[in-house]
């Protein structure tokens, strides 16, 4: 009705249309039907019920005997171990009058064994609280490297070392007696290398008081260019200072 009120007025619409009836397929029967329908009756229709018409009586000896539906597991388990008793059957006790068995002999001694010193446990120790434990001797409390025979020494690879630190020292001082000998080298002496030194500290001092100077924003290419120059002429000062501090015998060439 809401459809017809909202439709457009046309005269069209006063005249009565024809309903179109669908005409639908014919529902799909199975030509085995009329079989089915008469197996069905003539074999479940009769009994459908009260069960089928005619039953076998069960004999009165038949009845249900007791156990009679219970598993013979037990039996069975039984029985098999009442055949290995019959197969395999020990020696019968011997009588208290019987003559024991002569010429036996055994590889056992019996008086040390019974005069043997029992094992003792190996000391542990219980490092977790959920009762984790390992050897006494592997957890590091007991004190088993200082009894070592050579505890204290010093090692041997040790001793190589320092005899080959010491021919290289022998073999550099050779090398520089030999070029003094010959007028090559000449070192300094305590006050000029003292002297050296007040004056690379000097140059180091006026260096960082330029580089202090210098704008805080770096904004053209001269002042970073002055920057990286200033920052490498004083990395250069304070090798050469360093080196002058560490030795106190300085060695140059004359040339």
């Amino acid at each position: 009705m809401a459809d017809y009120a909202y439709q457009q007025e046309s005269v069209y619409n006063l005249i009565p249309k024809e309903e179109v009836h669908i005409q639908k397929a014919p529902r799909y029967m199975s030509k085995y039907r009329p079989t089915v329908v008469l197996e069905k009756k003539s074999s479940k229709d009769p009994m459908r019920t009260m069960g089928p018409a005619k039953v076998e009586v069960p004999s009165p000896e038949k009845y249900l005997k007791k156990h009679s539906h219970e598993s013979r597991l037990a039996e069975k388990a039984a029985q098999a171990t009442k055949d290995l008793r019959n197969t395999v059957k020990n020696p019968a006790v011997p009588a208290r009058g019987d003559i024991p068995p002569m010429g036996y002999t055994t590889n056992r001694d019996f008086v040390k064994t019974a005069t043997a010193v029992p094992m003792k446990p190996k000391p542990t120790c219980v490092d977790t609280s959920k009762g984790h434990k390992q050897l006494l001797e592997n957890s590091g409390l007991l004190p088993k490297y200082i009894k070592k025979a050579n505890y204290g020494e010093v090692p041997e690879y040790l001793h190589k070392r320092n005899e080959e630190e010491r021919m290289m020292q022998e073999a550099y001082d050779n090398y520089v007696r030999e070029q003094r000998e010959l007028g090559a080298i000449q070192y300094l002496s305590d006050e000029e290398r003292r002297a050296v030194l007040e004056g690379l500290k000097r140059n180091w001092d006026q260096l960082h008081h330029e580089y202090q100077g210098i704008s805080l924003v770096i904004d053209t290419m001269s002042k970073k260019f002055q920057k990286d120059r200033l920052e490498v002429a004083m990395k250069q000062l304070e090798n050469s200072i360093n080196l002058f501090e560490r030795f106190k015998t300085i060695y140059i060439a004359n040339n």
